[in-house]
């Protein structure tokens, strides 16, 4: 089935190990105090408040044996992670004493124990305790926000944006603080207002051109942000965001604005970046090129600077240059060297240096970036010598997490289905679901392999059993939408499905290309042609080729329609739909 890619396979091999999501009640905490740069102490740095100096009263501390008890009891729960118990007596013990240590100690408590009531309970006492404390006002803000009570966080964040010291930062950190309000003009009013006592503030000017360009009022937007610009010229937060907002309405208005902007402020090293990743989304591949090559010579000493590059690069089809940054970055000690040996492994291969590949893969020694760089030796392995010898290389790789063993397998399948043994993967991944059937990608992988060996009501089954497990499994809506339409029937239903995907991956090229082969179904031939064609530009995939080339052969533009499947063939020589396709209207 042509459209039933394995985007699942795609992200494993960049997960990084033993990540877990996070909730959004563990970001609402976290950015109440590491968001405008409060961080969350370790453990270790949390010093008892006995050995700090003391403010709270006699009758409170040694005097008092049940304070005594409670306070050491926080004390040991806390050492022995307990944070959850720790945060009640911390609270407890504030309340009762009214010390804003005690009140901040329960609030990081809280925090740690990702309890967002709690927290905000705490915060909200450390804040009336002590209503000098920066932090306290910054973490109350947060909390407020985070739980869409704007009405009570705008006294904190005035007095917040009252202080000289944090005004500034404050102001650029404010449409992050109201991100999670739906109402976004709501919020541009709320902005507004904060604004309103400092008209000859930058910062102010950009948080009003960032929340009118949220609320999609792009005139607004881009009257404030000049207005940021001619009180601090050349400054580069508000031109990035400038470019942002034109972008919105054409790319051309982004680029000729950045190369203006840069003309006058040549050392602006962020915007030249926007600049180049613009040029090389809009395929102007020739214009990117000295961008990049500005862009690291101003940040001699910069190895993130040279990855960037290096990505940027590889995007524009560059291997050689993307290497020579690649390269800079090692020779410039970028904290993660296993990383750019996965990048350089990469760019050997599409040079078609398999040799070299594999040299910079067995480079990548431990860590996270291990079992991708097995997985990807794999390919190499399958594609050199043969499938058995890669999946035996794989069943080497030991100590792997349940996750981990989910990538393997779904990996080895694919390696089985490339060398067309396709039931030998059915029946791996069958046997997976079985014994690890808990995993919506390895469902989502059956499922496929289902079809593969026809057996459709299996996959129907399967995919429908991913989506109720994943409600925004983009890939699996895909998936059924795309069998409906290459099967020509429930196209209505197919329709629907596609869409939804959409909705949750925009842009995705797969998607697109499904759409336009449904529309095709449909007889709608000059839409499936639109969204065909914006697919090919994303990628110049084969069998999106092999689909675009012929809807077009149906409206009679059989010239175009040949010139992209001999264009396509020569990249993809053996790719069967791409082939299967051009055979049947050329005979």
């Amino acid at each position: 089935m042509s459209n039933f890619k394995n985007h699942d396979l795609e992200k494993a091999m960049t997960k990084k190990q033993g990540f877990k999501k996070p909730t959004l009640k563990m970001i609402g905490i976290a950015c109440a105090f590491a968001l405008i740069g409060i961080a969350q102490p370790a453990l270790a740095e949390i010093k008892p408040i006995a050995a700090q100096k003391s403010s709270i009263t006699p009758q409170t501390t040694s005097t008092n044996p049940e304070f005594v008890h409670k306070y050491l009891a926080a004390e040991v729960a806390m050492q022995q992670g307990e944070f959850g118990f720790a945060t009640h007596l911390f609270l407890e013990l504030a309340r009762q004493t009214r010390d804003a240590r005690l009140a901040e100690r329960a609030a990081r408590s809280a925090a740690f124990s990702q309890q967002p009531n709690l927290a905000l309970q705490a915060v909200n006492l450390w804040a009336e305790l002590d209503p000098n404390s920066v932090e306290a006002q910054q973490a109350s803000s947060q909390l407020l926000m985070a739980s869409g009570n704007l009405k009570e966080a705008k006294p904190h964040i005035k007095r917040l944006l009252a202080r000289e010291e944090t005004r500034a930062n404050g102001f650029l950190y404010l449409n992050t603080l109201l991100a999670n309000q739906k109402d976004k003009n709501d919020n541009l009013a709320a902005v507004k207002e904060f604004a309103a006592p400092y008209p000859k503030l930058a910062e102010a000017q950009f948080a009003i051109g960032h929340a009118a360009w949220l609320a999609d009022k792009q005139d607004e937007a881009k009257k404030a942000l000049i207005k940021a610009n001619d009180l601090r010229p050349g400054w580069e937060p508000a031109a990035q965001m400038h470019g942002q907002v034109l972008l919105k309405e054409s790319p051309k208005q982004a680029l000729d604005f950045y190369t203006k902007f840069l003309k006058k402020y040549p050392q602006a090293a962020e915007v030249r970046l926007a600049n180049a990743k613009l040029l090389v989304n809009q395929k102007m591949y020739a214009e990117a090129k000295p961008e990049l090559v500005k862009i690291t010579e101003n940040a001699k000493s910069n190895a993130e600077v040279s990855i960037m590059a290096g990505l940027l690069a590889s995007e524009s089809k560059d291997n050689a240059l993307a290497d020579k940054y690649y390269q800079q970055a090692l020779d410039r000690g970028y904290k993660d060297p296993e990383q750019v040996y996965l990048y350089l492994g990469s760019s050997a291969e599409r040079q078609k240096n398999d040799a070299k590949a594999l040299t910079w893969y067995d480079k990548v020694k431990e860590g996270e970036h291990y079992l991708p760089s097995r997985i990807a030796k794999a390919y190499v392995i399958a594609r050199t010598q043969n499938a058995d010898a890669a999946i035996a290389m794989l069943d080497d790789v030991n100590d792997l997490t349940m996750e981990q063993q989910t990538q393997v397998i779904i990996s080895e399948a694919d390696l089985l289905n490339r060398a067309k043994r396709n039931q030998e993967a059915y029946d791996l991944l069958n046997k997976a679901v079985q014994n690890m059937g808990n995993s919506p990608s390895l469902i989502y992988e059956y499922a496929i392999a289902a079809e593969r060996v026809g057996k459709l009501d299996v996959m129907e089954t399967e995919l429908n059993k991913a989506i109720k497990m994943k409600p925004d499994y983009a890939a699996a809506y895909n998936a059924l939408g795309y069998s409906y339409a290459d099967r020509n029937i429930k196209l209505v239903e197919a329709k629907n499905l596609i869409e939804t995907a959409l909705k949750l991956s925009p842009g995705d090229h797969y998607m697109l290309d499904s759409l336009g082969w449904v529309h095709y179904r449909l007889g709608n031939l000059t839409e499936a042609v639109k969204y065909l064609r914006e697919a090919y530009e994303v990628q110049a995939d084969p069998e999106i080729a092999a689909h675009l080339g012929e809807v077009l052969w149906k409206q009679g533009q059989q010239a175009e329609a040949q010139k992209i499947w001999e264009n396509a063939l020569k990249e993809n020589p053996e790719n069967d739909t791409l082939l299967a396709t051009a055979k049947k209207f050329k005979s």
